[in-house]
């Protein structure tokens, strides 16, 4: 059984950040009977859903059905999102019973250079107080250090504020995470490079895609993971087949036995600056 599967259920956004290489695909958002057909095909094969990969998912225009419908199925659903919309959305997001996490990209502030932070600061903390209230976990990303970070002082001085004490003061759970509250965390951590097909090999030898997670793109695509953005690596649609069909095509096989073996079968993973992480 897989851990997760990320559903990208739009590849449209509000923002344009530095470090995300966006995705050449035509803009599409996955309709609810889509997402229902998605969501009975995987369930019993995975727990949680996150509705990442391209795009702000908060800019679905029928959010609150998906997120009924993945309830309806027994998914529990972490979204990430660049918190611009989580004034507007909030309600939605908090009323869903599905909902178990919301992980909040702050890096995207910078990454747009947006001017004045405090009124985004201020809605992003509203919702997060709200949120772990609430009982939903919420996380704070700076997923941005070796990036553009010239503004990480100004986010945490923002939270020293509201918090009344430094949050790298506060305990970590786990490296590069820190606990700000009751369900309410900081994450740091360095900048990565996406996969790229046109990069240099990286060494990668191993990766988690296949073996704990997959992602389908929002016309039903699968591929290994949440960082093939391009859909470079399908293996098979959603939509039209069933997921023990696509897992046991040979080329997720071979994708399978390549990390097993340290040799890696697709050129997209070769050249993946995040799996470097995984040795």
């Amino acid at each position: 059984m897989l851990k997760r599967a990320y559903v990208e259920i739009t590849n449209i956004c509000n923002l344009r950040c530095s470090f995300c290489p966006g995705t050449g695909r035509r803009g599409r958002s996955i309709t609810p009977e889509e997402f229902y057909r998605l969501a009975r095909r995987l369930r019993g094969r995975v727990k949680y859903l996150y509705f990442h990969v391209m795009g702000e998912p908060l800019l679905h225009p029928r959010l609150e059905e998906l997120l009924a419908i993945a309830a309806a199925e027994g998914f529990r659903v972490c979204i990430t999102t660049n918190g611009t919309l989580l004034p507007e959305m909030g309600d939605v997001l908090l009323a869903a019973p599905a909902l178990h996490k919301v992980s909040v990209s702050l890096h995207s502030a910078e990454g747009n250079g947006m001017g004045e932070l405090s009124e985004y600061l201020d809605g992003v903390w509203r919702f997060a107080l709200r949120a772990a209230q609430a009982g939903t976990i919420c996380a704070l990303r700076l997923w941005n250090i070796g990036g553009a970070e010239a503004r990480n002082g100004e986010i945490l001085d923002f939270l020293a504020e509201k918090l009344g004490e430094h949050p790298l003061n506060l305990p970590q759970p786990r490296q590069g995470s820190w606990r700000l509250g009751e369900r309410l965390y900081l994450e740091q951590a360095e900048k990565f490079d996406w996969p790229d097909l046109d990069a240099p090999e990286t060494g990668t030898r191993f990766c988690l895609g296949l073996r704990e997670q997959i992602a389908v793109l929002c016309d039903g695509t699968v591929v290994p993971c949440c960082l093939d953005h391009e859909g470079d690596v399908p293996l098979g649609n959603l939509l039209e087949q069933s997921l023990e069909e696509i897992l046991d095509s040979p080329r997720a096989r071979a994708l399978v036995r390549g990390f097993s073996e340290g040799k890696p079968s697709e050129e997209l993973c070769r050249r993946c600056g995040f799996a470097t992480r995984f040795g």
